[in-house]
């Protein structure tokens, strides 16, 4: 089974692209299956799959993170039947489960201002660079793998833009305002140095002298952004990382952006992924589409068919 895993993964890096939070993410899910199933990659059977949705499903995994798990076990039994490892197919017939539409409350400008006040206030250089890296996702849509890896390298300040390498290394241009352009301009100048080890340079954007990947972890930023967002008064649910990103995009859609430019922004593979987005601001869209519908001015009442 080991074997088959690591040539899985192998496969995954190089011919998709996947990032290490992805292959970390494959590999506990296919440890667990083959926990709850101890079959060989061989024999993998509808039975198997189905005895582990039934354990995933007494542990009470919600639908998005059952839905999420069944499809690391369809890639990877589709992998091993392009390797003449496993015959027939164990999960064509399981379908994945209803996932109920659970988006966030998007977070108004007021409350990212209140947010980086807050960071400012606290006259601490950490938790001041909480407060910027909250700014720049808010202003970009970045996500907060992207954001905490971000490469100096990568930002232009002359075009206020951002070169991005996302998912399945694809690369995308990302833009920030002039206000988050000073901000960044400022944190490089004076802040950045501090958190450098003595004599020595790093390539990113927000280093940090104590994790071992040399930049701040995600961990830390979402830790550092829930302090912040309890103390101006925001629930616990309101604020975490990617409800940042989330902003971005229905702020976006609410002032009528087009909903392909937002994609590509946003970097996703597919428009569908960002058609979630209009179920947030439904009322601004409606108006949007009846104002720029060709029969806007048409008075149906008026024109009577021939006889």
């Amino acid at each position: 089974m080991a074997s088959e895993v690591e040539l899985f993964l192998e496969m995954m890096a190089a011919e998709k692209g996947a990032s290490r939070n992805t292959l970390s993410s494959y590999e506990a899910d296919l440890r667990q299956f083959f926990e709850v199933c101890n079959a060989k990659c061989q024999n993998i059977s509808p039975e198997d799959v189905e005895k582990y949705i039934g354990a995933l499903s007494l542990r009470h995994y919600t639908a998005k993170s059952l839905a999420r798990k069944l499809s690391t076990i369809r890639s990877f039994c589709k992998f091993l039947m392009e390797e003449k490892i496993l015959k027939n197919n164990p999960i064509a017939d399981i379908s994945m489960p209803k996932q109920e539409k659970n988006l966030p409350k998007a977070l108004d400008f007021a409350c990212l201002n209140a947010l980086y006040e807050k960071s400012k206030a606290r006259k601490s250089l950490s938790s001041r660079r909480i407060g910027i890296i909250a700014k720049l996702m808010f202003s970009s849509g970045l996500r907060v793998s992207e954001a905490v890896e971000l490469k100096l390298s990568a930002v232009n300040f002359a075009k206020n833009q951002i070169m991005v390498k996302g998912k399945g290394s694809k690369e995308r241009i990302v833009f920030f305002t002039d206000e988050v352009k000073k901000i960044l301009q400022d944190y490089v100048l004076s802040d950045r140095p501090v958190f450098l080890e003595k004599n020595k340079t790093s390539p990113y954007l927000f280093p940090s002298k104590t994790s071992k990947s040399g930049h701040i972890t995600r961990d830390s930023f979402g830790k550092g952004l829930k302090r912040l967002g309890l103390e101006c008064g925001l629930k616990a649910k309101q604020i975490f990382p990617h409800a940042l990103r989330h902003s971005f995009a229905t702020n976006l859609l609410e002032k009528g952006a087009d909903l392909r430019a937002v994609q590509r922004m946003l970097g996703h593979e597919s428009i569908a992924t960002t058609e979630i987005y209009t179920h947030i601001t439904p009322k601004k869209l409606i108006e949007q589409a009846i104002n720029a519908h060709p029969l806007n001015n048409f008075d149906i009442s008026r024109k009577k068919e021939p006889i």
